[in-house]
């Protein structure tokens, strides 16, 4: 519902109030964004927009640390290199858990066995080889 300028300032509703910066009496719009915003981007001063538009126009000095990762993660060239990294990670993983698969008894040898069975089982056989030291 769309009210009129003099409608919104007779309301007594929250959500019918001006919410630009100028019709909100002087209050500053950084002060005004940076409780409301998680990541407020910076206002420039001297009121243009520059030839960027606004974002090409930071310099990354400007930016929070937070800002510049987003920005290097969201390259294509990192998710690359990510995605490789990732992929060998597993694959190392995986081959572990085929090397431990190696070393437990099991009937059939060749039994198809879960990560959490072959932890499991792992688990049984160190407790067994103990108590076989033991005694």
């Amino acid at each position: 519902m769309m009210l009129s300028p003099d409608q919104a300032a007779d309301s007594d509703h929250p959500s019918s109030a001006p919410s630009d910066p100028e019709s909100l009496g002087g209050t500053d719009a950084k002060g005004l964004l940076g409780c409301c915003v998680s990541d407020p981007e910076p206002v420039e001063e001297g009121g243009g927009e520059g030839k960027g538009g606004g974002r090409a126009a930071l310099h990354p000095q400007q930016l929070s640390r937070e800002e510049k990762r987003r920005r290097r993660r969201a390259t294509a060239k990192y998710r690359s290199a990510h995605a490789t990294r990732e992929r060998i990670r597993v694959e190392a993983f995986n081959l572990a858990f085929a090397e431990l698969r190696k070393l437990l008894p099991t009937l059939p040898p060749d039994k198809k066995l879960s990560k959490i069975e072959i932890l499991r089982l792992a688990i049984c056989y160190i407790s067994y080889l103990n108590h076989v030291l033991d005694v």
